[in-house]
């Protein structure tokens, strides 16, 4: 097992730093997994996807590891703990299991999410203020094995006080329900949940101006653009369309695809 925070430590804050103040781009190649395992065999490998993803300029890599295992594996993890260049941000629900292999893996960061078995993804934001004393202890936990740690939450003022009080070094606001607005061609509620998401970050940064505030869920080459131009996000964090997008374009270009559409 590799010890990640000794692995290229220059790289990894490097890639930390958000210099251009333009949103950074994670990927998450959780669904190049989802492939290799409709067959169970050993391709295509999520690694190498993550490779290409970090050449074409992904500033980080993201993947979940499921309690149900059902897309990456543990061994991935531990993979692609020692050969990323960038940063891995390792999601994973706050269970005693997940505790443990994060604190072997170190990845860079953790994202805390919520987890129900029969959901197809993440259905909504994890429910700090509902868990404030289990989470904080979860998190000073994290942190004391040297990772950083972000939480997934809705863009509700009650959560990101509790995420906030929790010591959490960032959160990642849900953007699903703008992402579901626009599918279903509900302009008005575009502008609302916009709106909603504007003012969460706002409401972050007043808390905490050191919070970074991350953005993920839905998000596409059609719709990222007006979440990446709102002033205090740090970094979007994109898998299924932008894996979708590889099917047709290669992953290569995808990568930089969506960052044309994040900066156009």
């Amino acid at each position: 097992m590799t010890d990640t925070a000794q692995i290229l430590p220059t790289t990894l804050e490097k890639n930390s730093d958000n210099i251009s103040k333009k949103p950074l781009l994670g990927v998450n190649v959780d669904h190049v997994a989802t492939l290799r395992q409709a067959r169970g065999v050993s391709y295509p490998s999520p690694l190498a996807a993550a490779l290409l993803c970090e050449k074409a300029g992904a500033d980080g890599i993201t993947i979940h590891l499921r309690e149900d295992r059902r897309h990456i594996q543990d061994a991935d993890v531990y993979e692609m703990a020692g050969q990323l260049t960038t940063r891995m941000n390792l999601e994973m629900a706050a269970t005693t299991e997940m505790l443990e292999i994060a604190c072997q893996v170190k990845p860079y960061w953790v994202c805390l999410v919520p987890e129900k078995r029969a959901e197809l993804t993440t259905e909504g934001g994890l429910d700090v203020a509902g868990q404030l004393a289990s989470l904080t202890d979860y998190v000073s936990k994290l942190q004391a094995a040297g990772i950083k740690v972000s939480l997934f939450i809705d863009p509700d003022d009650k959560q990101i006080t509790a995420a906030v009080n929790c010591g959490a070094d960032a959160i990642e606001l849900h953007t699903g329900s703008y992402a579901e607005a626009g599918l279903e061609d509900n302009i008005e509620q575009v502008s609302i949940e916009l709106e909603r998401i504007k003012n969460a970050v706002i409401t972050a940064k007043r808390m905490d101006s050191k919070l970074l505030v991350n953005a993920g869920h839905g998000l596409t080459r059609d719709n990222v653009n007006a979440i990446a131009q709102i002033d205090g996000i740090y970094e979007l964090n994109i898998g299924h369309a932008l894996i979708a997008d590889a099917l047709f374009m290669g992953i290569e270009q995808a990568v930089i695809t969506m960052k044309t559409a994040m900066h156009r």
